[in-house]
């Protein structure tokens, strides 16, 4: 494997982060500043660069390379795959009847499907995060493998500002588009890792009234009364102090917790809508975290996706919530630092500030949608 990596910052030259050398047909991952992805020159610009590649453009809540973690930029990950081969499809939920509400499960079903089976070893999945249920969308790419296969990705970002996520393969980003990577080749080594480093508090609720990602009522009580009342002063500061105040979600099996943003809310119908599925009569706390937890949970997602390998990553894609971020704040840098010193500096970094994590629990193979999470995906050839 090779990569070469590149950065843009706005109104700058593209500037080179590795050594300048010549790939064959790469794989080009993209990820950043959604304005500079609507940039009408920007897709000429890194093509410029790759005559042959291949390219996949992901809006962010901030990219992240081997430098540094940024806003206002765009970082560019150039792979050849010298051993193995990789197959790319996109699909836009926007792509149907204006009307119709987007059926997220048939989404993430039908692009899976559209992978050959022979010697596919991963899938990567860049995902639009304004429109489509993350939830729904992992259970639909489940069932097209019958949950045998890892996919890991991430939904798109748009920095705070919630207002559009865009993607591509192969033109200028757009509303709407899921990009999956299926990597496939006996010599690839896959693994990957979550950590969340959230710490559940306060009393736990059951869910008694929630319809798909909207959640209405706690303990018969309306959610948005009670979510208001724990906040205090910060309630004023909604949605947005909401990422830093999710939920916690026990399964229905009772054996694994998942993390829900609070995306929006919906103050005419005393609800809250979340960035997944909660289901009735789950069980929900409220999470808080500081820097150290954080910054921790991220070393031990890097230890453990490192545990199991034979070979040394040579590629490390990243995503992290824009929640992290948000509590993070000026130590940004600091939970991308704790990965880069457990893999080695030998691996080249890349990812994103997302919307939301695509990655199996440990140890399962079934996808979910995560949120406040590291997810790191190590890969080597």
């Amino acid at each position: 494997m090779k990569t070469v990596q590149l950065k843009k910052h706005k109104n700058a030259d593209l500037k080179y982060l590795s050594e300048n050398i010549t790939l064959k047909a790469p794989l080009v991952l993209v990820f950043g500043n959604r304005y500079l992805l609507e940039d009408e020159t920007i897709f000429e610009e890194i093509r410029d660069k790759f005559k042959d590649g291949h390219f996949v453009f992901g809006s962010a809540c901030g990219d992240i390379s081997s430098e540094s973690i940024d806003d206002e930029s765009i970082t560019i990950t150039a792979i050849e795959f010298e051993k193995s081969n990789f197959i790319i499809k996109t699909t836009n939920v926007l792509n149907t009847d204006s009307d119709a509400k987007v059926d997220s499960f048939k989404v993430g079903k039908d692009l899976i499907s559209q992978f050959p089976e022979e010697g596919l070893k991963h899938i990567f999945v860049i995902s639009e995060g304004s429109f489509i249920n993350g939830s729904q969308l992992t259970e639909g790419m489940n069932s097209a493998t019958d949950n045998n296969l890892l996919i890991t990705g991430a939904l798109c970002g748009d920095d705070a500002r919630f207002e559009k996520t865009i993607a591509s393969y192969n033109e200028k980003p757009k509303v709407g588009e899921i990009v999956a990577i299926g990597l496939y080749g006996e010599s690839l080594e896959i693994t990957f890792s979550i950590n969340g480093g959230w710490t559940p508090f306060g009393p736990e609720r059951i869910v008694t009234k929630s319809e798909g990602n909207t959640l209405y009522e706690l303990d018969n009580l309306p959610a948005l009364d009670l979510y208001k009342k724990y906040l205090g002063e910060k309630s004023k500061e909604l949605p947005g102090a909401a990422l830093l105040y999710p939920l916690n979600v026990k399964t229905e099996d009772g054996h694994n917790t998942i993390v829900r943003s609070i995306l929006n809310i919906d103050e005419a119908e005393n609800s809250m809508i979340l960035a997944g599925d909660i289901l009735e009569n789950s069980k929900v706390q409220l999470m808080m975290t500081n820097v150290d937890n954080i910054v921790n949970a991220a070393e031990k997602a890097a230890k453990s996706a490192l545990e199991f390998r034979n070979k040394k990553p040579e590629l490390a894609i990243l995503v992290s919530c824009i929640g992290r971020k948000l509590v993070l704040d000026q130590r940004v840098e600091e939970e991308v630092e704790e990965v880069m010193e457990v893999v080695g500096d030998a691996t080249t970094i890349t990812g994103l500030y997302s919307y939301g994590e695509i990655a199996p629990f440990i140890g399962e193979n079934s996808c979910q949608l995560h949120n406040q999470t590291m997810t790191v995906t190590l890969i080597s050839e």
